[in-house]
């Protein structure tokens, strides 16, 4: 799966999160209840314990990875000769320029690219790059940025398609972002202002060798994001023509999850190192330990000797285990799908378990949402097809599916357990789901929102334009933007959302809470943000009424 598609799934549900629309999500749960769960699953902490229970030791449940690299479930699970490597390199003190070339030189060997790089983390790798080339390897322009006046280099152009949540790491330098659509519309965006071109690895026509061809020549440097891609020796992307190509070093490396791969030109790579700590500048807060950098270089040579067709026979073994485990539990289909050859982003094994939830009385997202709340916590992905889709080729079914290359041996026969417990547990059919109750008020109008953050307070405005008995529809004013919401009101609970989306950004806010009189106090809940709080009240207008009348003319006097 591309990683730009899982991009699209970030914002609804952190950890055993799916396929399902916004609106359907919300639709799903009347009050968001993530991040609380999160906060209850936490017991009394302390004192740390180091050892097998070092998690729970502090109250802390760990999780079995069946969902992918994701950073917000620790990615991946460090390989023995990496954990080995930082665990020798944390005892002796070392000159950390002089660890960074011997590690940039032997990086390159490896490789076989001009120069490698270790940063604390993909993004953070991103950001240097950009500041190196803006800076030109300069530090008494290095030291003004974000500040670019008088800068002759300003500008990083994008593609419309590879415009992400990650492409902060290239805004925060200060550069002004010119995204494209067109292959015809970059040609035209580059100018003597241009300091570089950033993309993720796409088809065409926005192929990596394509955009080189016209970066190339115009003496644009290519910077390509490959963060969740499979390493590959000799490096494709370089091949293609890219100036530096970006890795994590957590996720399918498995080295360091605070570490990130830069591989590519030597002089860029040098600019992009001075601008990072130890060396003061904008991206001194991006400080790699010495540690991370061994590690890295660790998982790098574990990567060029590993022997990655047996890896992948045994993720496949695991969901033949689960697979054999769930075969005849009824309604209950399997399928276990390898990556294509070749394969870069995000590429493992998957199994796909998909059932009626008519028979079986238990849909996909309550399956994660029992796995990743009781122990042996395990995550998943789930899905649900329906509508046209079910019309076109069956009934209505729901899924979880299973990645394997982040599991751990031992984890198939767990999660297969767990899995075939849960299916084949008996269960009475599903309550309908309860009416709503009838509105406590009619509440279209302008509503005066206060919201309170854990440092700042905030004015929005709520336009509710219609009320269509229990549903809700209108306008979110906030402070920089307005956008859609839609909603409905259950009695006195009222609950509300609002989407805000442009290129590189989105924020999705649901808003619930209890009616009484002319307000509403409640919560908000913002997906992977800390929960806020408001209060809305009922915009009220003067009584006084007065006649608007039409100018006989043009005014005599001012």
């Amino acid at each position: 799966m591309k990683r730009r598609e899982l991009l699209k799934d970030l914002s609804l549900i952190p950890l055993a999160g799916g396929v399902l629309s916004t609106s359907a999500a919300f639709a799903e749960s009347s009050k968001p209840k993530w991040f609380q769960k999160a906060a209850a699953a936490v017991s009394a902490p302390g004192p740390l314990k180091a050892g097998p229970q070092i998690y729970q030791s502090i109250g802390v449940e760990p999780i079995i990875n069946c969902r992918g690299t994701f950073t917000i479930i620790g990615a991946s699970i460090e390989l023995p000769e990496v954990r080995q490597a930082m665990e020798y390199a944390c005892q002796y003190n070392v000159q950390i320029d002089e660890l960074a070339f011997g590690v940039g030189q032997r990086l390159a060997e490896i490789v076989g690219s001009e120069w490698g790089m270790v940063s604390s983390g993909c993004a953070a790798g991103m950001n240097e790059v950009t500041a190196g080339i803006v800076a030109g390897g300069n530090p008494e322009k290095l030291i003004r940025i974000p500040n670019l006046e008088g800068f002759e280099k300003t500008e990083v152009i994008i593609p419309r398609s590879s415009r992400n949540v990650y492409d902060h790491a290239i805004r925060n330098v200060g550069v002004k972002i010119i995204t494209v659509e067109t292959i015809e519309e970059l040609k035209k965006a580059i100018t003597p202002r241009t300091a570089m071109i950033y993309m993720m690895p796409g088809d065409e026509p926005w192929t990596v060798k394509a955009v080189a061809d016209i970066a190339k020549p115009a003496g644009v440097p290519l910077l390509v994001d490959a963060a969740a891609e499979r390493l590959t020796i000799p490096n494709i992307h370089l091949q293609a023509g890219a100036s530096v190509v970006a890795y994590s070093g957590g996720k399918v490396i498995r080295g360091p999850q605070c570490a990130g791969l830069m591989l590519g030109s030597k002089d860029v790579l040098m600019s992009a190192w001075q601008a990072s700590a130890p060396h003061h500048g904008p991206c001194r807060n991006n400080k790699v330990g010495r540690e991370e950098v061994i590690g890295m270089l660790a998982a790098v040579e574990a990567w060029a000797t590993r022997d990655h067709k047996a890896e992948m026979k045994m993720w496949v073994s695991w969901l033949d285990t689960i697979t054999k485990k769930l075969n005849g539990i009824p309604s209950v289909q399997l399928e276990v799908r390898e990556p294509k050859e070749g394969a870069l982003d995000n590429a493992t094994p998957t199994l796909t378990v998909t059932w009626d939830p008519t028979k079986l009385n238990i849909t996909g997202q309550e399956v994660a949402d029992e796995l990743q709340t009781t122990k042996p916590r395990i995550a998943v992905g789930t899905g649900f097809r329906r509508g046209q889709a079910a019309a076109q080729s069956g009934p209505p079914t729901t899924s979880i599916t299973i990645a394997a290359y982040m599991m751990g041996p031992g984890n198939d026969k767990i999660v297969a357990d767990r899995v075939h417990e849960i299916l084949t547990r008996k269960r009475s059919a599903p309550k309908a789901e309860a009416t709503m109750k009838a509105p406590a008020a009619e509440i279209a109008g302008r509503w005066d929102v206060s919201i309170e953050f854990y440092t700042s307070a905030s004015k929005h405005t709520f336009i509710i334009e219609r009320q269509d008995g229990n549903y809700l529809y209108g306008t979110h004013k906030g402070e920089f933007a307005t956008r859609e919401l839609f909603g409905n009101i259950d009695g006195d609970e009222v609950r509300f959302q609002s989407r805000f989306s442009v290129p590189g950004d989105n924020l999705t806010m649901t808003f619930y809470g209890k009616l009484s009189g002319d307000t509403i106090t409640g919560e908000i809940d913002m997906v992977e943000y800390v929960n806020a709080k408001f209060v809305a009240k009922k915009a009220t207008f003067p009584s006084n009424r007065q006649r608007i009348n039409i100018p006989a003319g043009r005014p005599l006097s001012t």
